[in-house]
C-alpha cells in the first residue's frame, strides 16, 4: 500500500453544491489529525475487525514509515531534517520497534487475545483508507496542505486537492441519489436497493464482501444490521439535493440518508412507546 487519493463519485445538485466522495490511504498514525475535520462524513476499516494473521502480514511487508525524518526542536513542526546518515539510522530503529511489535502480536495471539485490543499494537506500523465525503474541503486544504502539516497527513491533502481538481462533477436532479461505490451494471436495481448497498459499502469501505466477492445479498444484510444497531456514519455518503444551499447536519445543499433512517427510526419508537 502506498499514499493515495482517488474521487469514488462526484455529483453537484442543481443548487450548485458540490458533493464529492473520495478512497485516501495515509498512515493509520495521522487518522486522529484527519477526524478532526467535523464537516467531514468519514468511514475506514477497524483494526478491531481485521484478524491479526492479515494484519501480522501487512506490517511484516508493507509497513509505514515516516516520510520525512525531522529534526526535534521545540514546537508542533519540524524545520530541518536528519542528515542521510542519521536518517538511515532513524529507519533502522523504526523497523526494529515494528519486528518488536509483530512479536509481541505473535505471542499475544498465541494467548489467544481478542483482536481488539492485540490489533492496537500494530497501529503505528498500519496503512489505513477511509471513504471521505463532504461539501466542505477549503479549511481541510489550508491546514493540512501548509508546510507546518505533519508530512504524512499533508502529502495525504495534498493528493486529496488533486483528485478533486482533477475531477469532474455530474448533476444530479432532484429526487436522484449520490451513491458511491454503487457499480454501473447495478443502476437498474430499484433506487431503495441501491442506497441500501451504498451505505454498506461505504461501512466495509469496498464494494467487495471481506472474501473478496461482490454480493448484493450480503450488503442489504449488513445495512440491517448497521441499522438496527444504530451503526449511521455510513448513511451520511449517500444524499439527495436539498431544494436550497443550506446546511443539513454537516452536508450543504444536500440530504442525506441518515437524515431518513433517523426520523424512520424516531417515528418506530414513538409508535412503540405510544399508550395503547
Amino acid at each position: 500500500m502506498a499514499y493515495s487519493a482517488r474521487v469514488l463519485l462526484d455529483s453537484i445538485s442543481p443548487a450548485g453544491v458540490r458533493l464529492t466522495t473520495l478512497e485516501v490511504t495515509f498512515p493509520r498514525f495521522v487518522l486522529s489529525e484527519f477526524n478532526t475535520h467535523r464537516v467531514f462524513s468519514r468511514n475506514s476499516a477497524s483494526s478491531r475487525a481485521v484478524p491479526t494473521s492479515k494484519l501480522l502480514e501487512k506490517v511484516a511487508n508493507e509497513p509505514v514509515l515516516p516520510l520525512e525524518w525531522g529534526r526535534n526542536k521545540a514546537g508542533m513542526s519540524a524545520e530541518d531534517v536528519l542528515t542521510r546518515e542519521e536518517e538511515e539510522r532513524a529507519k533502522g530503529i523504526w523497523l526494529s520497534a515494528r519486528d518488536a511489535a509483530l512479536e509481541h502480536a505473535r505471542e499475544l495471539l498465541e494467548l489467544k487475545v481478542h483482536k481488539q485490543e492485540l490489533n492496537r499494537i500494530l497501529e503505528p506500523f498500519l496503512w489505513h483508507t477511509v471513504i471521505v465525503t463532504s461539501t466542505e474541503w477549503d479549511n481541510f486544504f489550508t491546514l493540512r496542505c501548509a508546510p507546518t502539516a505533519q508530512p504524512e497527513i499533508r502529502e495525504a491533502a495534498v493528493r486529496m486537492r488533486a483528485a478533486i481538481e482533477e475531477s469532474t462533477s455530474q448533476p444530479i436532479g432532484y429526487g436522484r441519489w449520490h451513491l458511491p461505490l454503487v457499480q454501473d451494471d447495478e443502476r437498474t436495481l430499484d433506487i431503495e436497493t441501491q442506497k441500501k448497498i451504498s451505505a454498506a459499502r461505504c461501512a466495509r469501505v469496498s464494494y467487495l464482501t471481506h472474501g473478496g466477492t461482490r454480493e448484493i445479498e450480503k450488503d442489504i444484510e449488513l445495512h440491517d444490521r448497521l441499522k438496527g444497531e444504530r451503526h449511521l456514519s455510513p448513511f451520511e455518503h449517500v444524499a439527495t439535493p436539498a431544494h436550497d444551499a443550506r446546511f443539513y447536519a454537516n452536508v450543504r445543499g444536500w440530504h442525506q440518508m441518515r437524515r431518513e433512517i433517523e426520523t424512520s427510526l424516531t417515528r418506530a419508537g414513538n409508535a412503540t412507546n405510544a399508550p395503547a
